[in-house]
């Protein structure tokens, strides 16, 4: 890694820091059995990343209309939330290591999650790190979602740190798209598939969370 100032990792959620994705995808499937609807598998990987606005207007393209789609997503995340109460949040490995890392070298910390903030705060809560993060920005609290670089640059905006100075953690093709508009570094960590379409766009590929130590680490010998 070439030297950088890193003042801020900007970290999703979804995917990266909770192994939740996979959990959402079933969810999905069983939601559209009980109402009747086909889960599309394009659907389901072009809305990975995305807020609720972003995947409205993805269903409206692959069903024609959006009329069903509330009903359909409320109930994808009461049975989300329902296996994740039974099951308890499933932390990916290497996220308390990470915290504790950045903890020490006195770098800011962020979440910029698409999710809303009610349902992300829950998350947080349940794995007890609400607290570790310096701001905390939500899918609901930004005019354009990922791919739009708002939710990152919203971030930085709250801790006063400059873009250049940002890295962002993403495992989606949506928030890697998002970090490069926002001129930031994107780091990516795939979960449910890599997304090759970005692969020009992405700083640094890493396999998990433990990688990120080393990355910074590099930059500091460079």
């Amino acid at each position: 890694m070439n030297k950088h100032k890193i003042s801020l990792v900007i970290f999703d959620m979804d995917g990266l820091m909770f192994d939740t994705e996979r959990i959402g995808r079933e969810a999905w499937q069983k939601a559209g059995e009980a109402l009747g609807i086909e889960i599309k598998p394009q659907f389901l990987l072009e809305i990975i990343g995305m807020n609720v606005k972003g995947a409205e207007r993805v269903f409206e393209k692959y069903y024609g209309n959006s009329l069903t789609f509330y009903d359909l997503r409320n109930l994808r995340v009461k049975y989300g939330l329902d296996y994740i109460e039974k099951n308890g949040m499933p932390v990916k490995p290497g996220l308390f290591e990470l915290l504790d890392y950045l903890d020490n070298r006195g770098i800011m910390k962020a979440v910029a999650t698409s999710t809303e903030r009610k349902r992300a705060e829950k998350y947080l809560s349940m794995a007890g790190i609400t607290d570790r993060f310096d701001t905390i920005v939500c899918g609901d609290e930004v005019t354009y979602g990922k791919p739009e670089p708002d939710i990152f640059i919203e971030a930085a905006k709250r801790t006063g740190c400059k873009v250049e100075e940002c890295i962002v953690l993403e495992d989606s093709a949506n928030g890697i798209k998002a970090a490069s508009k926002a001129k930031m570094l994107p780091v990516l960590i795939p979960d449910i598939r890599r997304p090759d379409e970005v692969e020009k766009l992405v700083y640094r590929e890493l396999k998990s969370l433990h990688d990120v130590i080393d990355l910074l680490e590099s930059s500091k010998k460079n």
